[in-house]
């Protein structure tokens, strides 16, 4: 008899629209390779009733708060169903951006110098050492909410009369917020599949950086795989990507995002560990270039071993 799946999406994120398109491309994939797959919304569903339900596994396929941070994972992991992804604590360093930084830092692992804001504390009395701690860094500086995917609530910054809109944008989606020195140079993305990585991908986007708009809305953004590195800098780049993974404890299916500098240094910038599934994402792109189809990839990733730990 066919395992009952479940296809987790929508949610309440921001990232709702996105994870809903990203559930229903895995959902259509699934059941066209004859497996028994239903769509769960889990803003309308509550996934404590899958197992009285008979669901025996679960595909994962929420994007941002409530689906990439440990909280959904922590829930299927009391029920004892299996599940897609990353665990629980790699699931919730890794939507942390400021601490996922700290771990590649002590690893040896470049991420761009920031500045760790709380809500919490009160900004005013801040102020002074948020101006000097800038003016090191030195601008163009990216602010953006510690918590978000997709590129939600992020601002470039070039000067200190547009810092206070972008502060209060990111705090909007995000009790912590990170100020980053922007690394200006050309952006990679690394597609993982297990202990696989994929081929790199280049991003060219006429935007000043790849934001929201660039990702999901504008025609003009390209995508070049291969990626354009020599083989030297790929090697490089493929090592650092692996190691920034495993260092964060992620598994499954995800990608490391990257900046090289004009110096030809490699900038960490995030890790994804529930990447978009859409017509324009990135790791099915990838898996592509290797010969492994979306529903190969789809299938892939729901038979790769599930079980999660503490």
């Amino acid at each position: 008899m066919n395992k009952k799946i479940a296809v987790l999406l929508g949610g309440t994120s921001s990232e709702r629209k996105i994870s809903i398109q990203s559930g229903y491309a895995i959902l259509e994939s699934l059941l066209k390779s004859g497996l028994n797959a239903y769509p769960i919304d889990t803003r309308d569903h509550s996934i404590i009733q899958l197992k009285k339900e008979g669901f025996n596994k679960v595909y994962i396929s929420l994007h941002g708060k409530g689906g990439e941070d440990g909280s959904v994972q922590g829930v299927l992991q009391y029920l004892n169903i299996p599940y897609t992804g990353s665990g629980i604590m790699a699931s919730s360093i890794s939507i942390d951006k400021f601490r996922t930084k700290l771990l590649w830092k002590s690893r040896g692992l470049l991420t761009a110098p920031d500045i760790y804001i709380s809500k919490k504390k009160n900004i005013s009395s801040l102020y002074n050492f948020i101006i000097k701690k800038i003016l090191k860094l030195g601008f163009p500086i990216l602010i953006k909410p510690n918590n978000q995917g997709s590129s939600i609530g992020i601002t470039i910054v070039s000067c200190f009369e547009q810092l206070d809109d972008a502060i209060n944008i990111a705090f909007s989606y995000s009790n912590d917020i990170l100020i980053e020195k922007f690394i200006k140079g050309k952006e990679y993305t690394v597609p993982i599949l297990g202990e696989q990585v994929l081929p790199p991908i280049c991003i060219s986007t006429n935007n000043n950086f790849y934001d929201y708009n660039a990702k999901y809305i504008s025609s003009s953004t390209q995508y070049f795989c291969p990626s354009g590195l020599n083989t030297i800098q790929e090697i490089e780049l493929k090592k650092i990507a692996m190691l920034a993974w495993n260092t964060l404890g992620c598994s499954g299916c995800g990608r490391i995002d990257v900046i090289l500098d004009d110096t030809d240094k490699f900038w960490l910038l995030e890790v994804n560990t529930i990447p978009g599934m859409t017509n324009r994402s990135l790791v099915p792109m990838s898996a592509k270039e290797i010969g492994i189809s979306f529903d190969e990839l789809v299938l892939f990733i729901l038979n790769m071993n599930n079980k999660k730990l503490f």
